[in-house]
């Protein structure tokens, strides 16, 4: 089973479930990319691609799209995401979860590096920051090539959430948030803004506080709604965003969650800060003069990502 040859552009998705599905409805929906999707359930992937293509005439799409177990499939993609992973349960602790999920990364790494060693590689899967540094470590790539999808959906949170506040549109907001993808995250509302005025000088301290600890929790807050599984309509449109600026060349700045090697005192770790993407992946990181109290936050959110990292016992 291969794709027809063509001259379209190639994605492939690891991971069939709600997340990997919706990417590339959304990949499909606006005719961007062939795409495959990787699953070791096949009848999942396999039908899930059929029920998309049967939508292609509806949608006006000419893209292909695939869904097989077999990850020879994914030779020649442009692009790799990496959604596969289990979502944190009831009574499983977060080491429970680091270590479940770094299984399948190191198996999917291997298979990526076999079949798609010229491929970009998003990682998806959490704790995101940790898995992505794995990824890159396994993988072998050139460090502009692996990143993690995690600030552009932490950012739209921030975002949707100032914009209840302060009753305006939700586009007329543009959210920064940097650090780790979970409690630790560090939202920067300095460098955040509402038609054109920082967030930092619009709300008074209550409100401030308020919005920050409502962004570190949104993610927690969808998965007790839900009761099972997590979100996935958010984080699918953050990972095409990415997406879209590297196929399409856009040069836009985005949060990601990227190595980091001397950059804002950091060494060694994923941990998300603002980037360029382009054709190339990463083309340039950009580095915000962070006040003493932002350094520190973003800095702690590094030593518990680093804390975790060591349990891996990660061999490049």
């Amino acid at each position: 089973m291969a794709m027809a040859a063509n001259n379209n552009d190639k994605v492939s998705i690891v991971g069939a479930g709600n997340v990997g599905a919706m990417l590339a409805q959304r990949l499909l929906e606006h005719d961007l990319s062939d795409v495959v999707l990787v699953d070791i359930d096949e009848g999942l992937s396999r039908g899930k691609a059929c029920d998309l293509q049967d939508a292609s005439p509806i949608i006006g799409c000419e893209k292909e799209v695939i869904g097989t177990s077999d990850y020879s499939i994914i030779e020649g993609s442009d692009i790799v995401v990496i959604t596969a992973g289990l979502p944190r349960k009831p009574g499983m602790t977060r080491e429970d979860l680091i270590q479940k999920n770094a299984a399948i990364i190191r198996d999917v790494a291997s298979q990526v590096r076999k079949f798609a060693p010229q491929s970009i590689v998003i990682v998806v899967t959490n704790p995101l920051d940790i898995m992505a540094f794995l990824a890159y470590k396994l993988l072998g790539f050139e460090a502009n090539k692996v990143l993690g999808m995690a600030g552009v959906l932490d950012s739209a949170r921030c975002s949707n959430i100032a914009a209840e506040e302060l009753g305006i549109a939700r586009t007329e907001i543009d959210s920064v948030v940097i650090g780790s993808h979970d409690t630790n995250m560090v939202p920067l509302l300095r460098f955040s803004q509402a038609q054109g005025t920082a967030l930092d000088s619009i709300l008074d301290n209550e409100k401030k506080a308020s919005l920050t600890e409502k962004v570190k929790r949104r993610g927690a807050e969808i998965v007790s709604l839900l009761k099972s599984g997590s979100a996935f309509f958010a984080p699918s449109a953050a990972c095409f965003s990415m997406i879209k600026s590297i196929l399409k060349n856009e040069h836009l700045t985005q949060c990601a969650s990227v190595l980091l090697n001397g950059e804002y005192g950091l060494r060694d770790i994923f941990i998300g800060v603002p980037v360029v993407l382009g054709r190339t992946g990463i083309e340039k990181i950009i580095e915000l003069e962070l006040t003493r109290k932002e350094r520190e936050k973003l800095k702690n959110a590094a030593d518990a990502i680093k804390k975790s990292v060591i349990s891996l016992n990660i061999q490049p």
